[in-house]
């Protein structure tokens, strides 16, 4: 059976340095930085008080006050994300009449809901919970939401595999396309995790960095010797995915081909990654396998480079048994969570994005706060300033808590 070509049409973004798709990828090939100091809450108790804020993003600019009430905070930006993303590859407003399809990654949910409802369950006790708290802090809310808002009656799904939720939600809405489930789906991921409680958990595990709260903008330094954890963040990336037989009947834009997708699992641990890295070699083989690619085809790598000091060695040395001597060295490698944070279920469609936008625009995106390179992570990771250069195809790459590994390919479109 021949495989359906599958090509991204339309884009759409909430980031920590940008509220839109343009202005998103601007902040990265700018260097701008999202990371502050914590404001959508009192930090003053935590250990790590920087975060990744979508600090500017006000629902009422998208919704009325019912809605923002009905709605939990990672629901919203999923919907104004797709709605860019609708916009942007020339669709229509609602998609009733479409084979269209959803499939979105999240892994906190409506957190601050839950938490509100909690403190007025301790508060004034249970029949003081407001009445929406359970829709808006269950995970599918925001696929849910988003086909209501725009008409879309296929399968509606919700991914969750930690941090590599964004990209095996790319993976699996390209799998749909290819067995006829849908000519078109909304995909991506979604995440506004930042409460003192979610903060707090992760702390808890020292997985945040604590080091740099005077210096937030130095906090999350990927591949860098003196990292010291993760900075979590919050945003929204969603990509249109289509059937290159349906993208050109409709004369859709067509931005990149999505290649292929490689998963595999450590059955290691929970939270550290496998040391040998044998299963993160293993995905990205596998994702160039499924798109007919080889190393020798990628010149961008978009790593998971979480600035945790067991992640960057691990991927590194990943990268170099997939890769092999030569094309690990000529590859260029970056992370963008210098700029954005670790936006958890978003992260991977985030740098999904990247990845098709470094495509389009022939432009490899920083590593920012690469000051101090770690002899382990010896590769070329772009350090703090964005290079132009061809880029025929390429990789991203995602690991996650509970050994997780998912990579997606992409290439230019032929």
């Amino acid at each position: 059976m021949q495989t359906k070509r599958v090509v991204v049409t339309g884009m759409g973004v909430i980031s920590p340095i940008g509220l839109d798709l343009e202005s998103y990828w601007t902040g990265l090939r700018t260097g701008k930085c999202g990371i502050g100091p914590v404001t959508l809450f009192d930090a003053s108790r935590l250990a790590c008080r920087v975060a990744a804020e979508a600090a500017d993003f006000n629902p009422r600019d998208h919704f009325e006050v019912r809605m923002v009430q009905r709605m939990a905070r990672f629901s919203q930006m999923a919907v104004v994300a797709a709605r860019e993303a609708v916009k942007n590859a020339g669709l229509p407003e609602r998609l009733d009449d479409l084979n269209a399809a959803i499939m979105l990654g999240n892994c906190i949910g409506g957190i601050e809901s839950q938490c509100d409802a909690e403190n007025k369950l301790f508060e004034k006790g249970p029949s003081r919970i407001p009445a929406m708290t359970a829709p808006k802090m269950i995970i599918n809310e925001g696929a849910g939401n988003i086909s209501i808002d725009l008409g879309v009656h296929g399968p509606v799904h919700t991914i969750m595999t930690a941090c590599a939720t964004g990209t095996d939600a790319l993976g699996h809405a390209l799998d749909a396309i290819r067995l006829g489930r849908a000519d078109l789906v909304i995909t991506g991921g979604v995440e506004a995790p930042l409460t003192e409680f979610t903060l707090g958990c992760f702390c808890s595990i020292k997985a945040l960095s604590t080091g740099y709260n005077d210096t937030p903008e130095q906090a999350s330094r990927p591949f860098d010797k003196d990292r010291d954890g993760f900075v979590m963040g919050e945003g929204a990336g969603i990509l249109i995915f289509e059937s290159l037989d349906h993208a050109q009947k409709r004369g859709a834009p067509i931005l990149a081909e999505v290649a292929g997708w490689g998963g595999t699992g450590d059955g290691y641990h929970l939270t550290a990654p496998k040391p040998d890295a044998v299963n993160v070699k293993r995905a990205i083989l596998m994702a160039l396998e499924d798109g007919g690619l080889t190393p020798a085809d990628i010149d961008y790598i978009n790593a998971h480079g979480t600035s945790t000091p067991t992640n960057d060695p691990v991927e590194t040395k990943g990268i170099k048994d997939a890769f092999g001597a030569i094309d690990a060295y000529r590859v260029k490698v970056s992370s963008i969570k210098g700029a954005i944070g670790h936006t958890l279920g978003a992260a991977g469609a985030l740098e999904g994005i990247a990845c098709v936008k470094a495509i389009q625009d022939g432009f490899f995106p920083p590593t920012l706060h690469l000051q101090n390179p770690d002899p382990e992570c010896d590769l070329d990771y772009v350090p703090n300033q964005g290079v132009e250069g061809d880029i025929r195809a390429a990789i991203s790459l995602s690991l996650g808590f509970g050994g997780h590994n998912s990579v997606i390919a992409f290439k230019k479109f032929q």
